[in-house]
């Protein structure tokens, strides 16, 4: 089945405290989204991305691009005001029947095993979504006070996201909701059951100064190997 890979490109960096976007700073040599796209791109020969920018970044992204692996699979498209709205963006340039990923592209040490296991399962249930368990003790704060979560119930959410496509797009034709904090809640709010599949511990969100230093280290451990 064609397969397409929406990589969602738009922080602002705020977080990360520097003037640069984190999806563009420098790791390992090369900027933060150079790695996602070409993890995505060795992942099939047929595989097709569109990657979506703030207006401000496109021609930063354009020149990233041309450094992948197989510029010609990559498409651009600008995003919109929330996530929301830029993966909608994205979506709106998928017109034939395909499975559909939703990637950050700070999320840049996913690995293709990962990529291989989200298509096998959202093939078969329909949607996949990878997840990890909390290694932490976790309280939730409510009316009453904080108590207690039983972590063996919780799962931290990840990316790629992988739905079929006209089941995401279909979901994405709701109103925008505050409460669509990713994909999966979108599509669980039009009624459709969310699979989850065990994630990847190191497929971090680049987001702090922190992670940069955590990502550099997995990436010099992986080339050991």
């Amino acid at each position: 089945m064609k397969k397409y890979a929406v990589i969602v490109a738009g922080g602002s960096g705020l977080r990360m405290g520097t003037a640069v976007p984190k999806q563009f700073l420098p790791l390992r040599g090369k900027p933060v989204l150079w790695h996602s796209l070409n993890t995505f791109l060795a992942a099939w020969p047929e595989l097709e991305i569109i990657l979506v920018l703030p207006q401000d970044h496109v021609h930063t992204g354009k020149e990233i691009v041309a450094t992948t692996s197989h510029p010609a699979r990559i498409r651009i498209t600008v995003g919109g005001e929330t996530r929301f709205h830029s993966v909608k963006n994205g979506l709106d340039c998928i017109n034939e029947p395909s499975i559909v990923f939703v990637h950050d592209a700070v999320r840049c040490l996913i690995s293709t095993n990962l990529i291989h296991r989200c298509y096998e399962a959202a093939l078969e249930k329909g949607n996949a979504i990878p997840a990890i368990q909390p290694i932490d003790s976790l309280r939730i704060e409510t009316e009453t006070g904080n108590h207690m979560l039983d972590r063996q119930q919780v799962r931290i959410i990840q990316t790629p996201q992988t739905f079929y496509s006209d089941l995401i797009k279909k979901a994405f034709e709701q109103p925008f909701n505050p409460a669509f904090t990713d994909e999966a809640s979108v599509v669980e709010k039009s009624g459709i059951a969310i699979q989850l599949i065990e994630g990847e511990a190191s497929n971090i969100k680049i987001t702090r100064p922190l992670d940069i230093l955590l990502a550099e280290k997995i990436l010099e451990e992986n080339e050991r190997r």
